[in-house]
């Protein structure tokens, strides 16, 4: 079989954090072949420690794509450039994976969106903590009814003090914006996902840049208040067309005591779902709720492990994302995350941030 060979735009953090060290486990069905970077020496790095014999370095991308034997791209840049990456590589008829979120606004998603549909490529969107063990038991208690109608949930993405100080993270005009972007992006999708529910009707927001003058004791080190030009924390309360309705909460520096991060709670008529732990580090757990026989019960995953020296293999998400990318593109299958669900995050975030702009509800056409 013909290993696909794959191209990366971007070799900073996101590429040598998930994407290389995942795609690098499967090279007996793929080949790092094209490397490209605004920063030469990036590029160069990533070439030689993942790359394979023949692999090309570039600093343009419009020059990686004219190589026809490259099979798949992943984009790998800050927001504001995915959809013209994306759009470019899917019309040089290569297969995408775009990182998230999908673009920085609905008119540059609807983009994509287009030229996945007119050039008949396959595109996904790097929405990694759908494949987390955690997530997947969660989704898969909703597709069996076992929640009953689900009508209320909560998206959570909250950090006491984490906001990012690499990269370009707290530039407005590379990013689009802060932690609803960057992290709340993961929650939402999350939510709709399990929810199964894509038709959102109305949106309202706030943002708050509070914080931004009290870097101290923060995870990543301190952050330079002058470059800070995102928002802090973010909030959104967002309607969906049968009622249900959903609360989003983003924040990369927020003063209270539990934070969670691309977590989830579901509320449904018959039982309930809320994930815990730390799931961004694939150490997250769900827990079900539920009335019966008289009583209120509680389901979490036992402690007690497999027998031993049998137990379950545990798969990083960066690597189930990766092998089921793969796998949906040898077999010609559907990926897990299309875009036509991450055109509906981006929507709502879009949503969000006018919101808060305007000091209204933004109504959405169905």
């Amino acid at each position: 079989m013909k290993k696909l060979r794959f191209g990366f735009v971007g070799c900073g953090g996101i590429a040598n954090q998930k994407h290389f060290p995942a795609l690098s486990k499967l090279t007996d069905k793929i080949e790092l072949v094209a490397f490209c970077d605004i920063i030469p020496e990036r590029a160069e790095k990533a070439a030689k420690e993942y790359g394979s014999d023949d692999a090309k370095v570039y600093t343009d991308y419009k020059e990686m794509l004219k190589d026809d034997s490259i099979d798949v791209v992943h984009v790998l840049t800050p927001n504001v450039s995915h959809s013209e990456i994306t759009c470019a590589a899917l019309y040089a008829g290569k297969d995408v994976l775009c990182e998230k979120p999908m673009a920085i606004n609905y008119a540059e998603a609807k983009k994509m969106l287009d030229a996945y549909h007119e050039t008949g490529k396959q595109l996904t969107i790097g929405y990694q903590n759908r494949f987390r063990e955690d997530s997947q038991a969660t989704y898969n208690a909703c597709h069996n009814g076992e929640l009953g109608d689900i009508y209320f949930a909560k998206a959570h993405a909250v950090r006491r003090r984490g906001v990012p100080t690499w990269g370009v993270f707290p530039d407005k005009s590379k990013q689009g914006g802060g932690p609803l972007i960057d992290i709340g992006t993961h929650a939402l999708d999350l939510t709709l996902w399990c929810m199964n529910n894509y038709k959102p009707k109305m949106v309202l927001g706030s943002t708050f840049q509070k914080l931004k003058d009290h870097p101290e004791a923060n995870m990543f080190g301190p952050w330079n208040p002058d470059t800070f030009e995102t928002e802090d924390s973010a909030f959104g309360l967002i309607k969906m067309e049968n009622g249900a309705t959903i609360f989003l909460e983003a924040a990369w520096a927020l003063n209270m005591v539990n934070p969670k991060e691309a977590q989830i709670t579901l509320c449904g008529t018959e039982a309930g779902a809320e994930m815990f732990g730390q799931a961004f580090l694939d150490k997250g757990y769900v827990v079900f709720n539920k009335a019966a026989h008289g009583e209120l019960e509680e389901t979490r995953p036992s402690e007690a492990g497999g027998v031993f020296g049998f137990g379950a293999d545990h798969v990083e998400q960066k690597d189930a994302e990766a092998q089921q990318w793969v796998d949906a593109l040898i077999n010609h299958t559907k990926p897990l995350v299309k875009p036509e669900q991450a055109i509906v995050v981006t929507q709502i975030l879009e949503a969000i941030y006018k919101s808060a702009e305007t000091g209204k509800v933004v109504e959405l056409n169905s």
